[in-house]
């Protein structure tokens, strides 16, 4: 029997299947609730107004206000801020992810989904494949909008593809972490919150300006904090700089927390739905 659910999920059917589908009815049931978030970003636009505005005012500010003043050895300002504002529009990007996710669960969605043969943390994953299409789209009119400004990375192909791999795994990372806060907010007002979260913390990192001048123990945190070596790594495999260990060193620690954070967002995900 196959179900239609409510307005919000138009479109989104819950194929029933026996449990002993196993694997091919998971799979479904991720293709169903991927396709409903998707169409969430179709048909509300402001969704992808939301991905990137905010990173467009930063790069825009940064490269004609305070970049002049700003000086980077080694390369152009511009060169150096734009592989850090691609990081940040990610965790722009997740406050969307928490908020929808404490929606579905406060709002009666996730009960209708339980009373469907379905697996539950599909939800979850909707939500995440869902943040990183979002972030693709950022990803691309941002690369975009730095050409045009002034950008001009010197890296190679494979450094290119080294560098949309890590943010990739940081998309995943800071998207299931979203998911994680989503998870734990009792409330949608406090889930949006939680994501400021996301939002700000990056900017603790070398993102728009270098560490170098940072009083000495600032210092020492923001280099080695997970943002900053991410962003870091990023900035090398674009501009086609000496990477050193930071790409290595990003991979570790955003493999890490991807894995730790959608293991516990599920977790606390089958704890609130479990009945």
């Amino acid at each position: 029997m196959t179900q239609t659910l409510s307005r919000e999920t138009e479109g989104a059917r819950i194929p029933a299947a026996p449990e002993s589908a196993g694997l091919a009815s998971v799979l479904s049931d991720f293709r169903v609730l991927i396709g409903r978030n998707v169409k969430h970003i179709t048909r509300n636009p402001e969704m992808l107004l939301q991905a990137v505005s905010l990173p467009i005012v930063l790069l825009l500010l940064f490269r004609f206000m305070f970049g002049p003043a700003i000086t980077v050895p080694g390369m152009a300002y511009v060169d150096y801020l734009v592989p850090g504002l691609l990081a940040i529009s990610i965790g722009f990007n997740s406050t969307t992810t928490v908020v929808g996710v404490a929606a579905d669960l406060t709002q009666g969605l996730v009960e209708r989904f339980r009373s469907m043969p379905m697996f539950g943390p599909a939800v979850l994953v909707g939500h995440v494949a869902a943040g990183m299409l979002r972030s693709l789209v950022s990803f691309v009119i941002m690369v975009a909008i730095g050409l045009a400004v002034g950008f001009r990375p010197g890296g190679s192909a494979l450094g290119w593809l080294a560098a949309i791999g890590l943010l990739v795994l940081f998309a995943a990372g800071v998207f299931w972490l979203a998911v994680l806060l989503g998870s734990i907010s009792k409330t949608v007002e406090g889930a949006g919150g939680l994501g400021m979260i996301l939002v700000f913390v990056p900017y603790a990192s070398s993102a728009l300006v270098p560490t170098q001048a940072m009083p000495g123990v600032l210092r020492v945190v923001v280099d080695n904090q997970p943002f900053t070596v991410l962003m870091d790594a990023v900035r090398a495999l674009m501009n086609g700089t000496p990477a050193g260990g930071t790409a290595w060193l990003a991979l570790a620690w955003w493999g890490v927390i991807t894995v730790a954070a959608s293991f516990l967002a599920v977790r606390k995900f089958n704890r609130r739905t479990k009945g």
